[in-house]
């Protein structure tokens, strides 16, 4: 029996995507799943592809069926199932072997189980994939993280398979351990804020401009052709033109308004504020998320405290403006966590190489992450995607439109906190003196905590403690 060069366990939705997408790229794969029923299935609806399948029902013919040293990916749920399989497989491998997990994983897990793993003398990575089924299948965007032996297994698989931009692979070893499911969790984070800055864009058009979902739609779709083009742009300007087969009515007006969240954005929050940055515009899109969730509890509150809303005057031109000011803030704080948690945990990140990866198969795919990749590769000052030449200029175009919009809404009772926040966020990082020292103050006199003082070194206290 031939042995594969990569395992894959685990066949549901991305599992065998990946698979077929490794097997139509000329690569041998083994492949099994917890309910082998699922195997024959699978391998039938492959085609001509199952010529590089190799199936297996057991763990043990699985493992003996790979090419060492082995390379296995487990695209299984994380957490707990992943611990037990690690613990099932361990005791089958050989020192150089790597395990290697796919799925949406805490980074804290990742950088454990590469602990534990290293002791063996075997390897552990961290994969963010991200592009989804279709993405999966055709190309995703992927992020590596683990030791430079692993990259050497999996680097020529993973550039085979992946979205290529400009015939580019977007895939990239971005470092060890925790590295790559990290940067995956706030990508997810900037998808999170992105989604949450159009949701409020279409409804300040559709309950502040009385404007119909096809034509909302076919607004997002002109924009997908200019500065703004990316994938959730261009698939909010597909859905919002499609209509109920049962009602007749727009597609958008029959789903419920309660949006789900699988929990990387509380991850982005949680890792931003531990590290102590303020990613204020992804904790927005998920406080947005669990607001959304309390249906009822809305519905009886417009009836008591009313629900009325006024006119939104923002033209199309004056929100593509606010769009791109958004956007770029958004960006601009994911780049943040970054850096913030590169320096923590000894990482490099390559903010340029991130945004290249980015540039193709992945969610949050945007024609603004060639600049970005630009701009970082041009050392901007204090590292701020802001504060670069090209960045600053836009923005001091594009902000008066984004106070325009968040003031009209503001004024109109339109709920806008992703776009509230970025301006927020861009007006504090603007003043090179705010208000913080009325709280240095105020600590002080409470708790006797002591400040700084403008122009002299060392902890001071207040008069009112003399």
């Amino acid at each position: 029996m031939s042995q594969a060069q990569i395992g894959v366990y685990g066949l549901g939705t991305m599992g065998s995507a990946l698979a077929l997408n490794m097997a139509e790229h000329g690569f041998d794969v083994a492949v099994t799943n917890r309910e082998s029923d699922w195997i024959a299935a699978f391998l039938a609806e492959a085609g001509d592809l199952a010529e590089r399948l190799h199936p297996h029902d057991r763990l043990e013919s699985f493992v003996c069926g790979l090419k060492t040293p082995r390379v296995i990916l487990f695209m299984i749920p994380s957490g707990a199932p992943m611990d037990a399989m690690i613990k099932a497989i361990t005791p089958l491998l050989s020192p150089g072997d790597t395990v290697i997990d796919g799925g949406n994983a805490n980074f804290h897990d990742t950088r454990r189980r590469a602990a534990e793993l290293g002791a063996r003398d075997l390897h552990f990575v961290g994969l963010g994939v991200s592009g989804g089924e279709l993405g999966a299948r055709t190309g995703p965007s992927m992020m590596m993280g683990g030791s430079d032996h692993s990259w050497q297994q999996l680097g020529p698989i993973l550039r085979e398979i992946a979205a290529h931009y400009e015939g580019v692979p977007c895939v990239a070893h971005l470092g060890p351990d925790g590295a790559g499911h990290f940067v995956k969790t706030v990508h997810n984070g900037i998808e999170y804020a992105d989604m949450q800055v159009i949701a409020e864009i279409y409804s300040l058009l559709r309950n502040g401009a009385a404007m119909p979902p096809n034509e909302i739609g076919a607004l997002f779709t002109a924009w997908d052709r200019g500065p703004l083009k990316s994938y959730l742009v261009e698939i909010t300007g597909r859905l919002l033109g499609y209509t109920d087969p049962e009602t007749g009515h727009p597609m958008v007006d029959v789903i419920k308004d309660a949006a789900g969240q699988k929990g990387t954005g509380r991850w982005t929050v949680i890792e931003a504020l531990r590290m102590g940055q303020s990613a204020s515009m992804i904790e927005a899109a998920v406080g947005a998320r669990g607001w959304s969730s309390e249906k009822d509890t809305r519905q009886t509150a417009e009836s008591i405290l009313g629900g009325s809303l006024g006119a939104f005057d923002g033209t199309p031109d004056v929100l593509a403006e606010a769009f791109m000011a958004a956007r770029i803030l958004c960006y601009a704080q994911g780049f943040r966590i970054l850096a913030a948690a590169s320096e923590e945990y000894d990482w490099a990140l390559d903010f340029a190489e991130i945004a290249r990866i980015w540039r193709a198969g992945c969610i949050i795919r945007s024609a603004l992450l060639d600049d970005i990749a630009g701009a970082f590769g041009a050392d901007p000052p204090h590292g701020q995607l802001i504060l670069a030449p090209e960045f600053a200029q836009t923005l001091a175009r594009t902000l008066p439109a984004l106070r325009q919009v968040v003031c009209s809404a503001v004024h109109g009772g339109h709920a806008v906190p992703a776009l509230s926040a970025g301006l927020a966020w861009y007006d504090s990082m603007r003043l090179g003196h705010g208000s913080a020292n009325i709280i240095q103050a105020q600590r002080d006199v409470f708790g006797y905590h002591g400040f700084e003082r403008l122009g002299q070194e060392g902890k001071h206290h207040g008069p009112w403690w003399d």
